[in-house]
């Protein structure tokens, strides 16, 4: 065989391995960026809640 074969075959594993390496580290960001836009809607949620146990203490009185 060539020379040249061995080098596309290197070229095809190296394209292989580069996209399962890439699409692991993006979905490991998504899941990140999911957990802090999660960890922002609790805190809303929870200062809406305060704020409505506020607004109710303050009628009650």
């Amino acid at each position: 065989m060539s020379w040249w074969v061995y080098i596309v075959v290197l070229g095809i594993m190296f394209s292989g391995f580069m996209t399962v390496w890439i699409s692991r580290k993006e979905r490991e960001e998504e899941l990140r960026q999911i957990e802090k836009e999660g960890e922002v809607y609790i805190r809303r949620m929870e200062k809406e809640k305060e704020k409505k146990n506020r607004k109710a203490m303050s009628r009650g009185l």
